[in-house]
């Protein structure tokens, strides 16, 4: 497993040495070194706010001293005007977190306020959005949060939590019999209590897997809507199912009303837009 405290400290050291390098020098040639101020963050734009708790890393990383007062928290519903935080201390050390708060918190929050318009579509409905592995790199801890923060669920973190063969595997192992049987066999040499998915392309697929057993959740990659409501039918309760491949928010809930347990959308993280937002001197 992972160090989910020790990658996001990482990430925020990484940051600021990208940003600061040898030292802001416009902060520093322009405002008094023992300066005090205060700042606050303005929402600009409706939607659901994320990555407070990151912010407050960023500020202690660049000067414990500063002090923040939370007026809203991760999942709040913001509107335009709403003032999320005030933070107070020496004026060099805010503006110097200044960008890295704001590019944090605007990108996650963009994920969360994306997340919500899809889990809101569905939410009267079995089917759980689920996200992807198609995040920032080095933000995926991050976006992933953010997307719980939305409504929705996340798949597995990355290649070591969970066996997803996809079709690819199937292929370069000689079909589909094989990468199951393999993945098994692997999880018992190695001491592995892994889930195992297989992606299927079509229902003869579905029908090897079904035969096989030995799999958590069957994908339906790029299945039209008529096939997946057949898919969901000839699975009947006996795996978990998701579909994968050309959803969108047009045909999200005729998907989910198939009755298919999850719906992954790579769009959840990587086709976003962030949420507008500022830190102002007051």
């Amino acid at each position: 497993m992972i160090d989910k405290d020790q990658l996001i400290k990482q990430l925020i050291d990484i940051a600021i040495a990208e940003d600061i390098g040898d030292g802001d020098h416009t902060s520093l040639s322009t405002i008094p070194e023992k300066e005090q101020g205060r700042a606050k963050l303005i929402i600009k734009q409706d939607g659901i706010l994320a990555g407070v708790d990151v912010a407050l890393k960023v500020f202690n990383a660049v000067d414990p001293n500063l002090k923040v007062d939370l007026m809203l928290n991760n999942g709040a519903k913001v509107k335009k005007g709403d003032i999320a935080f005030t933070v107070s201390g020496r004026v060099i050390s805010i503006l110097q977190a200044e960008r890295l708060v704001l590019n944090f918190m605007q990108r996650l929050s963009g994920v969360a306020t994306q997340t919500n318009i899809y889990a809101q579509r569905i939410a009267d409905l079995h089917t759980k959005v689920l996200d992807t592995r198609k995040t920032t790199p080095g933000m995926r801890l991050l976006e992933k949060e953010a997307v719980k923060i939305g409504g929705g669920v996340n798949h597995r973190i990355g290649l070591f939590d969970m066996i997803l063969i996809k079709d690819n595997h199937v292929d370069f192992a000689g079909g589909i019999e094989n990468a199951i049987n393999a993945a098994k066999k692997y999880c018992v040499e190695k001491g592995k209590n892994l889930d195992i998915e297989i992606e299927t392309r079509n229902l003869d697929e579905i029908r090897k897997v079904l035969a096989l057993g030995g799999v958590r959740r069957i994908m339906l990659d790029n299945f039209d809507i008529p096939t997946t409501k057949q898919a969901v039918e000839l699975i009947a309760g006996r795996f978990e199912t998701e579909s994968s491949g050309g959803i969108t928010l047009e045909n999200l809930r005729d998907y989910a009303l198939t009755g298919v347990d999850y719906i992954s959308v790579g769009a959840l993280t990587h086709q976003i837009k962030s949420l507008d937002m500022s830190l102002k001197a007051f």
